[in-house]
């Protein structure tokens, strides 16, 4: 149940409101940003929340049962507000908001009506659409460990102990065959492969300060490529640097024979793979069991 101050209960008793929507953006890089439906700018905890931008949000929808929450708030991209650039670079991906109503006369007077994170978000032109997921949308995402064959934990993090320090490279652009493919300079002694599935992190250029999952690192042509998994927010330019960080399948041979880190190994490479769960017994076939398509 919302407590709504008695001084807004009043105002809204009277039948004449001066209402206005609020919406404060909180990033994972820790950035705060605060838009308005209002004709002014209006502060909320020390957040200004802009005008102008064409902020509007459509009816959100509430259940009762642990069904997700849902609405849809939209905008106009500009570079003082929202940056297209920083849409494409994911700064706003699963960014948290909180939707409050506001005495525009008496900013101090507001409510919070909805808090979430932001979904898919859809562009075009100079304009976007962004799904807002309410907070039972926690309810319904993956949670505990999984057992598998492959190892659930991450390259370098808490579980999987490996010391990324020795496992990184840094270089610089030397060519651009394509969006997500560049050729590199720096990292002619490390072998093939090392940093498919790793991480690059642009240490200069446009994109300075953003990253990238790596999808390939091979040699082609006498030229060390990356191919990379996105196209980057900012358009690349040959000498931008950047460093990189090896990558792991999350095989048990790979952990064992490349990271020497088998103890540390959060798999179960010895689980029985789906066709021993559909064999069924034979007569005569060896161990009395055959997999679809076996026999004696």
């Amino acid at each position: 149940m919302r407590a709504i101050p008695a001084a807004l209960q009043a105002k809204l008793d009277s039948g004449v409101t001066t209402l206005a929507r609020c919406w404060m953006v909180t990033r994972r890089d820790g950035v705060v940003l605060g838009f308005t439906d209002h004709d002014r700018d209006l502060p909320v905890d020390g957040v200004v929340c802009r005008a102008g931008t064409g902020f509007t949000a459509s009816e959100a929808s509430q259940r009762f049962d642990l069904s997700v929450d849902g609405g849809e708030i939209s905008g106009a991209l500009s570079d003082d507000a929202l940056r297209d650039a920083d849409l494409a670079a994911g700064r706003y991906d699963a960014a948290f908001v909180a939707s409050y109503l506001v005495d525009w006369s008496e900013p101090a007077l507001r409510v919070l009506t909805a808090r979430g994170t932001l979904g898919e978000v859809k562009r075009e032109g100079q304009a976007f659409t962004a799904e807002l997921r309410g907070l039972a949308d926690l309810l319904s995402q993956e949670s505990g460990r999984l057992y598998t064959a492959s190892c659930g934990a991450d390259l370098g993090d808490a579980r999987c102990r490996v010391n990324l320090a020795a496992w990184r490279g840094s270089g610089v652009v030397t060519a651009i065959p394509g969006a997500s493919l560049i050729a590199v300079a720096g990292l002619d002694g490390f072998a093939d492969g090392l940093f498919s599935a790793g991480r690059l992190s642009w240490m200069s250029g446009g994109n300075a300060g953003g990253g990238v999952e790596i999808k390939l690192h091979r040699r082609l042509a006498g030229a060390v490529q990356l191919s990379l998994w996105q196209a980057s927010a900012e358009p690349i330019a040959i000498g931008d640097g950047f460093t990189v960080s090896a990558g792991c399948d999350k095989r048990f041979a790979s952990c064992r024979d490349r990271f020497g880190n088998a103890d540390n190994f959060r798999g179960f490479p010895q689980i029985p793979g789906n066709d021993f769960v559909i064999s069924y017994p034979v007569a005569g076939s060896a161990g009395g069991h055959s997999g679809p398509g076996g026999g004696a």
